[in-house]
């Protein structure tokens, strides 16, 4: 077994690789608690050699795991789901001793991924292909869909449990057999847990593979996935200037790849809108999980009439946020995730304030706990205003527009285009501002911060691109044309 558990003595995590653990023996790395700096676990340092075998492993499974019966795969996917929901409360303690990650966002992921899994389970029955007219005489044409082969995953360490659960389910779904590196910040959450739980369920050697390695040695990893041919598809979620090396490799290996990536998502905010609602939605929005979501939202704008009164509300509410350890259940923010998180979110807080912003609450960090902040008054040319450079943290801009049509053209002023929410009482009103919005995702009286594992989440511009939910079976599969002649055919030739 490798799960982390802190209660116990610090254990060495291996590679999960054609349905075993790696021998122990070689090289580790520190896995930290982000909270208090000690280690939690000694993990596998791997190379060339593990990210080869790990992608082998797949690659031998894929035919028997693509013509594994609907009803076999469904058995499997639900035992996942049920252990998953068994070892709850020992996957949240993880969550918060690897990742920062408090109780109400490890609840939230715990019972994502259990939805995630018990939805997936349903997926191996869903149509394949459709019959399609042909102009000529005797020909019966079919476009059916098949898996793609081997999946190359790279997984986070934010959201890092339901977000390897999403990277693994996805295409496992619809056939295809599966490899994964977990991010070195959370190596067991974002992906060695998982395998645990796959090799419980029951799940064919080969079919779901882990590589772990240290801090700096990602790029050795990622050219193994690149350079195979048995590796079909890339499936990255991260960060836009890491999607943008990845899509250029895979561009030259000419690997299609999914990415799901940051986003600046901003609220509006009307004048008509429920007050007390639109706090809570931006206090949830902005401050959950320290403000490390892609979803999070990072700029309210304020129709004026009533953006006193919502500042004022905002920032009594999230002054009384409890911060501190993630293990204690009353901790709403904990830890980011490292000393080089905390550097740059008061970076870009103290580069607002030299250029004129108000604080109007936070702006101080207690170790890696960064205090929610809310900046008022920010110059447009501050980079955490800007839009175009995502402040993973719990910062908040909060500005005051004279109508609808400043703060929609103020909001769009971001390459990014994931998510956007607008609160509003006239929900008409709500759906045509919302159809005007160029993001993937968009939610009238919601949070920008919505996820079910159902539907088809997922970002345009700089946010990358590809859906969850059973829409990814667009990303995870191609078209076979076949078709029936009877009868001889005329040839121009």
């Amino acid at each position: 077994m490798t799960s982390l558990d802190t209660r116990s003595a610090i254990t060495t995590t291996t590679h999960f690789i054609n349905g075993s653990w790696s021998r122990p023996g070689g090289p580790t790395f520190p896995d930290y608690n982000p909270f208090d700096d000690q280690v939690v676990a000694r993990i596998a340092a791997g190379g060339p050699a593990e990210a080869e075998a790990a992608v082998a492993a797949p690659q031998a499974a894929f035919p028997g795991w693509a013509a594994t019966a609907p009803a076999e795969r469904q058995r499997l996917f639900l035992k996942a789901a049920d252990i998953t929901e068994r070892r709850r409360a020992e996957i949240v303690r993880i969550l918060a001793v690897e990742s920062g990650c408090s109780a109400p966002f490890a609840h939230f992921q715990v019972q994502w991924s259990v939805n995630l899994l018990r939805q997936a389970a349903n997926w191996g029955y869903l149509p394949v292909g459709e019959v399609l007219p042909s102009d000529t005489p005797g020909r019966f044409a079919m476009a059916v869909r098949k898996p793609l082969g081997v999946v190359a995953g790279f997984t986070p360490w934010n959201g890092a449990f339901n977000l390897a659960w999403r990277t693994i389910a996805l295409p496992m779904a619809f056939g295809n057999t599966v490899v994964i590196k977990p991010s070195e910040e959370a190596p067991v959450s974002a992906g060695l847990l998982h395998a645990e739980i796959a090799a419980e369920a029951g799940f064919p050697a080969g079919s779901l593979n882990v590589v772990v390695h240290a801090p700096g040695d990602a790029a050795a990893i990622s050219e193994v996935f690149m350079a195979s041919p048995a590796v079909r598809c890339i499936n990255f979620t991260g960060s836009a200037s890491t999607a943008r090396i990845l899509a250029e490799r895979a561009g030259r290996a000419l690997k299609p790849i999914v990415l799901e990536l940051g986003g600046y998502n901003p609220m509006i905010v009307l004048a008509d809108a429920d007050l007390a609602h639109a706090v809570d939605a931006t206090v949830f929005g902005a401050f959950f999980h320290q403000g490390q979501i892609c979803l999070c939202t990072r700029k309210v704008l304020v129709e004026r009439p009533i953006h006193d009164a919502f500042l004022d509300a905002l920032a009594a509410r999230t002054a009384a946020l409890s911060s501190g350890d993630p293990t204690e259940p009353s901790t709403v923010i904990g830890p980011l995730i490292n000393d080089r998180a905390v550097r740059q979110v008061a970076a870009r807080v103290e580069e607002a304030i030299a250029r004129g912003a108000r604080v109007v609450t936070g702006a101080a960090s207690h170790g890696r706990v960064y205090e929610p902040t809310i900046l008022a008054d920010v110059p447009r040319d501050a980079v955490v205003a800007l839009g175009s450079e995502e402040t993973f943290g719990p910062v908040l801009v909060v500005e005051a527009v004279e109508d609808a049509e400043e703060a929609l053209e103020r909001a769009q002023a971001t390459p990014y285009g994931l998510s956007a929410a607008i609160m509003t009482g006239d929900q008409d009103r709500g759906l045509d501002l919302a159809q005007r919005f160029d993001t993937g995702i968009v939610h009238v009286n919601a949070p920008t911060l919505v996820g079910e594992p159902s539907l088809p989440n997922g970002g345009v511009k700089d946010s990358g691109w590809g859906r969850s939910g059973h829409y990814a079976r667009e990303d995870f599969t191609e078209i076979r044309l076949t078709t029936l002649n009877r009868g001889a055919g005329r040839y121009p030739i």
